[in-house]
C-alpha cells in the first residue's frame, strides 16, 4: 500500500512539473488585465452557439475596455483574447481539459484531490486550470466580464477555444489601432 501511494504521489508531482500543465505566469505583449473601474467603455459580446455578435471590434491603443459577455447559447463558451497562434496553443490545452473530464459541454467540473489512493489519476486535475487573465468561460444563460487595457496597435482575435468551436466559426476580429 505504501509503495502504491508513494508512486501515485510521485506521478502527480511529475505531472504538476510538466511544462504542459505548469503555470508560466502569463504576460501579454498586447496589454494586461485591468479592474472594471478603469474601463473607458463597455462592449457587449453575445455568445450564441458557434457565433459571436459583433463579429469585429475596433479599439484604440491605450484604451481599457470592459467586455460584457452574454452566453445566449445552450453550451459553455469562452471569450479569449489573443492572436491565431495563441488560440491554437490554448485549443490544445482545452482539448486536454475535455479529455480529462474536467470540461463538459455546459461547464467545468471541480476535481477532488481528497483521496489520492484509488483515484483514476488519468482523470485528475494535475494543475489544469482555466485561469488565464485574457480568458473567461461563460456557462449557458450566464453573463461574465473581462476588462483589458490594450497597450499597442495590433490585430488580434477574440475566440472560443472549446474543442470544435473556433473551427465552427466562433472567432471574431479585434483591431487595436493608434
Amino acid at each position: 500500500m505504501f509503495l502504491r501511494k508513494s508512486v501515485a504521489q510521485i506521478l502527480c508531482l511529475l505531472a504538476l512539473s510538466s511544462p504542459a500543465w505548469a503555470d508560466t505566469g502569463h504576460t501579454y505583449d498586447f496589454g494586461q488585465p485591468a479592474p472594471a473601474s478603469q474601463a473607458t467603455r463597455s462592449v457587449e459580446v453575445v455568445m450564441g452557439d458557434m457565433s459571436f455578435t459583433p463579429k469585429a471590434i475596433d479599439i484604440k491603443a491605450g484604451e481599457t475596455v470592459r467586455f460584457v459577455l452574454v452566453n445566449k447559447g445552450q453550451l459553455l463558451h469562452e471569450f479569449n483574447l489573443g492572436d491565431a497562434a495563441m488560440h491554437a496553443k490554448h485549443q490544445q490545452e482545452m482539448l486536454q481539459m475535455q479529455q480529462s473530464g474536467m470540461l463538459t459541454p455546459t461547464g467545468m467540473k471541480a476535481m477532488d484531490h481528497g483521496n489520492m489512493a484509488g483515484m483514476d489519476h488519468s482523470k485528475m486535475d494535475h494543475g489544469m486550470k482555466h485561469d488565464d487573465p485574457n480568458s473567461v468561460l461563460v456557462e449557458p444563460g450566464k453573463t461574465a466580464e473581462l476588462t483589458w487595457t490594450f497597450s499597442k496597435a495590433t490585430n488580434l482575435e477574440f475566440a472560443c477555444n472549446i474543442p470544435g468551436h473556433y473551427q465552427a466559426g466562433m472567432v471574431g476580429k479585434l483591431t487595436v489601432s493608434q
